[in-house]
């Protein structure tokens, strides 16, 4: 039995997001200040929200970085996360299976909100 190979969509970026709450809101500032130190020309910085935004069920701020800084700043988040929660996912354009079912957690895994993304 022969089996076709399908072709993997293109990966075009990735994001990070730091997941936080009010007890850790000062070590997810910290982290957020030694990224930028860090990494300032290799990743975007976005927001820093103090509560739920789109799929994510805690407070959280992004990391957007390109797939060729990905093992650099994935294995930092990995050795730098301390208490703090990571989601990754790809950007493929297909935001639900990208958040789904091609996500990597560092630390503990939540559950996101899929429900943002339709059907």
């Amino acid at each position: 039995m022969t089996h076709s190979v399908v072709p993997a969509p293109v990966v075009h970026s990735w994001h990070a997001h730091v997941y936080f709450d009010g007890d850790h809101r000062d070590a997810a500032w910290a982290l957020r200040e030694q990224i930028e130190a860090r990494f300032a020309n290799q990743l975007e910085l976005g927001r820093f929200h103090e509560r739920p935004v789109g799929p994510h069920p805690k407070w959280s701020y992004q990391l957007a970085f390109a797939p060729t800084q990905f093992a650099e700043i994935v294995a930092w988040l990995t050795l730098n996360h301390g208490e703090l929660d990571v989601f990754l996912h790809p950007n493929t354009g297909d935001d639900l299976r990208d958040h789904r079912d091609r996500a990597v957690w560092i630390g503990h895994s939540h559950q996101l909100k899929l429900e943002v993304f339709g059907k």
